[in-house]
């Protein structure tokens, strides 16, 4: 049995707002689709995990020594395991090539308490599910959780490469299931993208929640632009390869200590606080929660999150995905 993290797990930090870990045993690890492994967690000594709402995500420290969020599919009625399914990604910073190669059925991983910040708003009685490949993990969690409470009022549409890369296929083409799902497969052919203006053309008082790829979450973003705001929500698992193949190397000051740290082009400017001890609050990393919004006192920021409004672009910064434009930024810190 391979021990991810042997020693006491770190313990959640109010200044940091960093979660508290918990050693969880591997009891099944399942190929889903093609690149893409389930992973099934249970505490060794057989206790209930903490408790979690749909839409919930783990941060897992994976046996590279790396931290990666995974949203949480299974169902939040059974508090006896919890399921994440994970895409190996080639082109990613190593994290999910370590999960789906070094992680083993049997073996303990360092798992922090759920999180959420992609909650089912408590005021829906209807919903529009929008995922786009390994993004339909928290919707997953959120049809499930419906399925059981006996709300049908959703209705997901899913969209992905092709049958080989779908993961759950088999249980969301489930005969109980019909009337609810669309599954458009794109073959990689732009010209065979889904058409959501349809469904986005007059607004309803259905609330939206789409999880997948940059691309996939800026497409529906315009097409509800019409809608209310407080009807649409976005979760995102990261910046896509084509963005992170961009990265430059660049500078931050931080403005009340007089440190100046080096950002590499594999390192987001979080980790470069983080590695340099300068404790920072962050939950999604990936630019969707707002909890790492900093100060930006000078420089132009190449922003990456799907939070800040164009006035707050130049005063402010989301560290855990946003980089430089220029040579230094200087933050508020």
């Amino acid at each position: 049995m391979m021990l991810v993290n042997p020693d006491t797990p770190p313990r959640a930090d109010a200044a940091s707002a960093e979660p508290a870990f918990i050693n969880l045993q591997v009891v099944r690890k399942e190929t889903l689709a093609g690149g893409i492994y389930l992973f099934e967690l249970r505490s060794p000594d057989g206790q209930d995990l903490p408790a979690f709402t749909p839409g919930a995500h783990l941060t897992v420290q994976v046996p590279n020594g790396a931290r990666r969020n995974y949203s949480l599919c299974s169902n939040p009625a059974d508090t006896s395991f919890y399921q994440i399914a994970v895409k190996r990604d080639n082109a990613g910073q190593g994290g999910s090539i370590s999960m789906a190669d070094d992680v083993q059925q049997g073996d303990l991983l360092a798992v922090s308490a759920p999180r959420n910040n992609f909650e089912l708003d408590p005021r829906a009685n209807r919903f529009l599910f929008v995922a786009g490949g390994i993004g339909i993990t928290p919707i997953l969690s959120m049809m499930r959780h419906l399925k059981s409470q006996g709300n049908t009022a959703f209705e997901l549409i899913y969209c992905t490469r092709d049958a080989d890369s779908t993961a759950f296929l088999q249980e969301l083409k489930n005969p109980d299931l019909a009337g609810h799902v669309l599954i458009h497969h794109d073959h990689g052919d732009i010209n065979q993208a889904l058409d959501f203006w349809p469904k986005f053309e007059t607004p309803t008082n259905a609330h939206v929640y789409c999880c997948g790829p940059r691309g996939l979450m800026e497409a529906v973003a315009d097409m509800s632009g019409h809608w209310p705001s407080s009807n649409i929500h976005f979760e995102s698992f990261g910046v896509d390869a084509s963005t992170r193949a961009a990265n430059n190397a660049f500078k931050v000051r931080l403005q009340k200590s007089g440190t100046t740290l080096a950002v590499s082009a594999e390192q987001s400017i979080l980790q470069a606080l983080r590695a340099a001890g300068h404790a920072v609050p962050s939950s999604c990393e990936s630019g969707t929660c707002g909890s790492c919004r900093t100060g930006l006192l000078e420089g132009e920021a190449e922003h990456r999150d799907m939070i800040l409004s164009d006035s707050e672009k130049s005063s402010h910064i989301m560290v855990c995905v946003s980089r430089a434009k220029c040579a230094e930024l200087v933050l508020d810190l």
